[in-house]
């Protein structure tokens, strides 16, 4: 009676030992990637995305393995952006630790279309590799873009380097400009692309929102622009609440409800393909826009028109239960 109760408890360990052995096999064990190679993390990449990229690599023999063994077995660092150099054989671990440390060939910072100085200023703190302390830089002056950075580097060269390239796309935009496009001066194209960029976050919209102010500013009609009135108040950063009424009134340089033009300065960062539908707006006949429901705008000629998809977004956040 005794024996085969020796084999079910021979069986029970070797199944608990085999996978556990696999386990750490195919964490510690050499990996599948026959030379040196580097390997980029871009910036803001999850653990998931990275694997996929490291399957595809050839680094690693399964992105599903790799997250579960670095789940169980990982420590608690986190994942940085950069190019890194991988060895020949890389474990699983060697390859997680490499990705979590500090020797990264070229790390990454990613300005996201959109991104007011203030916040360009948050993630430029962040980045440990980087050296000195600036003020924000001037709105508008950083193309938004993925930037590589050295070890040491100071801030302010980097902001530099953000703002001679903003300053060569908007020389490279304003050069082939339509002849249909409002805006007189390179700066004035900036402002303007600062409030479409903020306005609609559809790129397929961009050039019909630009069509749409640029009818207002020809026809000496106020822009109303929701992200004009909160500039002042957060210097770009996300509100929180609800408009208030005394807001939407205030009279300042920025909120376009109590002035007829462009506000004095762009309100973000625009991107290359907010500059360019300023400067080549859609054909259109608009001069009024609601959200649609769908993550876009309804557009209209007429105040009659406006007012019945005023009307229709209202009864979609209703059905909703927003309101």
């Amino acid at each position: 009676m005794k024996k085969p109760f020796l084999i079910a408890g021979i069986v029970a360990a070797l199944a608990v030992a085999v996978p556990g052995a696999g386990l750490l096999h195919g964490w510690y064990g050499a990996g599948p990637l026959p030379h040196d190679e580097t390997f980029t993390v871009p910036d803001g990449a999850s653990i998931a995305s990275v694997a996929t990229r490291l399957e595809k690599a050839g680094a690693i023999t399964s992105s599903y393995r790799f997250r579960l063994r670095a789940r169980l077995l990982g420590g608690a660092g986190r994942i940085k952006a950069g190019e890194f150099l991988l060895p020949k054989g890389a474990s699983e671990q060697q390859i997680l630790a490499i990705i979590e440390g500090d020797q990264a060939l070229r790390r990454f910072v990613t300005i996201p279309e959109g991104l007011p100085s203030v916040m360009v200023l948050d993630r430029l703190k962040a980045q440990s590799m980087l050296s000195g302390d600036i003020p924000a830089p001037a709105e508008g002056s950083v193309l938004p873009d993925t930037y590589d950075i050295k070890a040491g580097e100071s801030r302010a060269d980097l902001v530099g380097r953000m703002q001679a390239a903003m300053d060569k796309a908007l020389a490279d935009e304003w050069a082939k400009r339509s002849p249909d496009t409002v805006a007189k001066t390179p700066r004035e194209a900036l402002v303007l692309a600062s409030i479409v960029e903020k306005e609609t976050g559809k790129p397929s919209e961009r050039a019909m929102v630009a069509g749409l102010y640029s009818n207002r500013l020809r026809k000496g009609i106020m822009l109303q622009a929701d992200p004009t009135i909160i500039y002042p108040i957060t210097k770009g950063r996300p509100l929180g609440r609800r408009i208030r009424q005394s807001e939407i009134v205030a009279v300042n340089d920025y909120n376009t409800y109590a002035m007829a033009g462009l506000p004095k300065g762009p309100i973000t960062n625009p991107g290359r393909a907010s500059i360019a539908a300023v400067l080549h707006p859609a054909h259109t006949q608009a001069l009024y826009m609601v959200a649609d429901g769908t993550g876009g705008h309804a557009f209209a000629n007429t105040l009659t028109e406006h007012n019945a998809n005023v009307a229709r977004w209202f009864a979609i956040r209703r059905a909703r239960g927003e309101i």
